[in-house]
């Protein structure tokens, strides 16, 4: 964007001149001038304008937020709606009075936890103490599904909508014949109570059908009717049996429920096996509630479970259960030792933390602990150290809650392998400057830390391979930003299928498919002559579609697949500029990208577009270790090409890492000392007054740059430490 005029500064911001001047003047923003005085722009003031416009929304956005939570808290008070907890539900095994003791733990005994995954997670109460983390939910029963969906997913919703519909749920009355009235009549219900409560749950269906509501939406009405449902079952405390001739004189009340909003944005719920799911995921911390006994706990919750996927099955015996095989667990039968030790073998974690009480023998027989302690400890010392804590507990059983000396084991694993990676991921494509070549000796310079900030993560090749759980990448490019977040996010099956669809509408080559031949090319001389006007036509609607605001990331890609060198380029108007190459999106790229997309949708990755000077050092979690890979002072590359690094953006970047240095941070910053006869006196003289550490990496350019006539010439590729 450089060398632009004012007018055009202000129509690429959608705002008037007269703004962008009183912007630059109230945030002082600093623009160097001409000597006639006039501005000269470049990306970074440009930035710097967009970040003071977020701002300025922001605070209004903040006014309108106070009016409307003023409107809610009104309705709410008018209709005395009752709010919901997440312990506001009956459940067996219920940890919600230990959870001081679970996170207590945690906080005491383990390190850099930033995932906890909780693969039995029932009602979620203690994924609920771990929001401050990126957390994945699971459960077998469909019930819980919904409901930790509804508590943890990070999706937007309606409070609004919600509240309505509570309303409107609640002024039902209804005698309809409908399938709760039918099977479940004055049983664990009243007969109305039934009506009403099928009729809201089909309602809430129908709603979702008809895209009234998205599906957090929908997951928080269902859950709202499942609590309500709970509070007013005549149980004592399940669905096994209810009681006869009970009274009922509780009447159905649809709780509130609105979820915390501020939410991890990596925050996942499954609904699938443990034992299938623990292969696809890996974590810091494991958290392991399985069932302790016989009971299952979907003949104990099968009414919840009905209510909640609304299939409508046919129901038999006194309690009206459905068929419920598909939904047992092995946790409750003789498997239960086999399928706990599978589970451990197969987790990728650094920590695993059991849950376990010591009802061995001491309940009846449909209470005691299917797993033993011995084989507990067997199974989990093979995975790493163990350490046992320990807290008395009132636990139900059976009716039987007065058993002396019942306690509430935690076993401590800490893992011996942690989170191994076996290979290096590739950027899949081609950032000049990338390090992935230089990972061999860069990570092994590298310290342990909780966190990993990449100030300038371009392709992403360091902080990808890191050990970090918690990773943020930065960058001031918000296009490559852009394509890693929509990668992340998006379904890699679905990426995959989206580049095959745009190269077979453009009929670009597919070598992964009927090779060189076929194309009358061959591998060393390429694929741009049947490449290029195809290439051409997908550059122009790809540009034409930017214009127009849109950015459709699986054209960039496929772009950057079909480009020279598999590069990323924009010329200063903004548009993609470079020409076809000589690949195309073969089997090696399409593996590439696979394994990249995975390995982000494992991580707790932040993404953001700042400038590095706008990095907030205050809000960054202590163990925050930060790696700079900058653009070279001395060297040219595609994205310097136009001298867009300064010696005053050097200067800054040091002066950053000097305040992060005094913060108590770690960092490392790649760079090159002297290239092609040139040196960096100022990065050399800043080293030396810091006593910074030198570590010198060894890399050949001898492929590196297409334009670099010697192409052997010495360059001091180092990584500066301060530790």
């Amino acid at each position: 964007m450089d060398n632009l005029n004012v007018t055009e500064i202000a129509d690429e911001l959608s705002i008037s001149r007269s703004y962008l001047y009183k912007i630059i003047k109230d945030r002082n923003i600093e623009i160097e001038k001409t000597k006639v005085g006039r501005y000269i722009w470049n990306t970074r003031v440009v930035n710097e304008i967009r970040e003071a416009l977020g701002i300025y929304k922001h605070r209004n956005m903040e006014k309108a937020e106070d009016i409307e939570q003023k409107y809610l808290n009104d309705l709410i008070n008018k209709y005395q709606l009752k709010m919901l907890s997440i312990n506001n539900r009956r459940y067996l095994g219920n940890k919600y009075s230990l959870r001081a003791f679970i996170r207590d733990t945690v906080d005491n005994n383990c390190n850099n936890i930033n995932i906890v995954v909780d693969i039995f997670s029932g009602t979620g109460a203690v994924a609920d103490i771990f929001k401050d983390k990126m957390i994945i939910t699971n459960d077998l029963l469909y019930s819980n599904y919904i409901s930790n969906y509804a508590w943890f997913a990070p999706v937007g919703y309606s409070k609004r909508k919600i509240i309505d519909y509570i309303i409107e749920f609640n002024r039902i009355r209804t005698s309809e014949n409908n399938y709760m009235r039918t099977n479940f009549a004055d049983t664990f219900f009243s007969a109305d109570d039934c009506s009403k409560i099928g009729y809201i749950r089909e309602s809430i269906g129908i709603e979702r059908i008809k895209n009234k509501i998205n599906f957090k939406e929908f997951a928080i009405l269902v859950t709202s009717l499942l609590y309500g449902m709970d509070r007013i079952a005549n149980t004592v405390g399940h669905y096994d049996a209810y009681r006869k001739n009970a009274k009922f004189d509780k009447e159905l009340v649809i709780p509130l429920l609105l979820p915390d909003d501020k939410l991890n944005e990596n925050n996942k719920c499954y609904n699938r096996d443990a034992n299938v799911l623990i292969e696809e995921i890996e974590c810091d911390l494991l958290y392991l509630d399985p069932p302790y006994n016989s009971r299952q706990y979907s003949d104990v919750y099968h009414l919840l479970e009905n209510v909640a996927s609304w299939e409508k099955p046919p129901v038999f015996g006194i309690a009206r259960k459905m068929d419920r095989q598909h939904i047992k667990s092995d946790y409750c039968t003789m498997n239960a030792t086999g399928a706990f030790e599978d589970l451990i073998k197969k987790s990728k974690a650094r920590y695993i933390l059991l849950s376990y009480n010591n009802m061995g023998d001491k309940g009846d027989e449909r209470s005691n602990a299917k797993i033993g302690d011995d084989e507990i400890l067997r199974i989990l010392n093979d995975k790493g150290k163990v350490t046992i804590f320990e807290k008395q507990y009132k636990s139900y059983s059976a009716g039987k809650s007065d058993i002396i000396g019942n306690t509430e084991r935690l076993f401590l694993c800490e893992t011996y392998d942690g989170i191994k990676r076996k290979i290096n991921i590739a950027c899949p494509f081609n950032y000049t400057g990338g390090k992935y070549k230089l990972l061999p000796q860069i990570k092994p310079l590298l310290p342990s830390a909780g966190c990993f900030l990449d100030l300038f993560a371009g392709g992403c090749n360091v902080g990808i391979n890191s050990d970090a759980t918690k990773i943020i990448f930065n960058d001031i490019n918000d296009k490559i930003i852009g394509l890693l977040n929509y990668f992340k996010n998006t379904d890699t099956k679905l990426v995959l299928e989206k580049i095959d669809k745009i190269v077979k509408s453009y009929g670009l080559s597919r070598t992964d498919i009927y090779g060189y031949e076929y194309y009358r090319c061959n591998s060393s001389r390429g694929l741009a002559g049947y490449n290029k006007d195809k290439f051409l036509r997908l550059r122009k609607d790809y540009n034409n579609k930017l214009k127009k605001g849109i950015n459709d990331w699986i054209m960039l890609y496929v772009l950057i697949v079909f480009s020279f060198n598999n590069q990323i380029r924009f010329n200063l108007r903004g548009e993609f500029n470079l020409p076809v190459g000589k690949r195309d999106f073969n089997s090696s790229m399409r593996n590439k990208l696979t394994l990249f997309c995975d390995a982000l949708k494992m991580r707790n990755i932040r993404f953001q577009v700042k400038d590095f000077r706008k990095v907030d050092l205050s809000i960054l979690p202590s163990d925050t270790f930060i790696y700079c890979d900058p653009p070279y002072l001395i060297a040219t590359a595609t994205y310097n090409e136009s001298g867009l690094w300064t010696e005053k953006d050097e200067k800054d970047l040091l002066g950053f890492l000097d305040k992060a240095s005094q913060e108590g941070f770690k960092f490392a910053l790649s760079n090159v000392l002297s290239s092609k006869n040139m040196e960096d006196n100022i990065l050399k003289s800043w080293v030396l007054e810091n006593n910074y550490n030198i570590n010198r990496l060894s890399k050949s350019y001898s492929n590196s740059n297409y334009q670099r006539k010697n192409r052997d010439s010495y360059s001091d590729e180092v990584l500066i430490t301060n530790y």
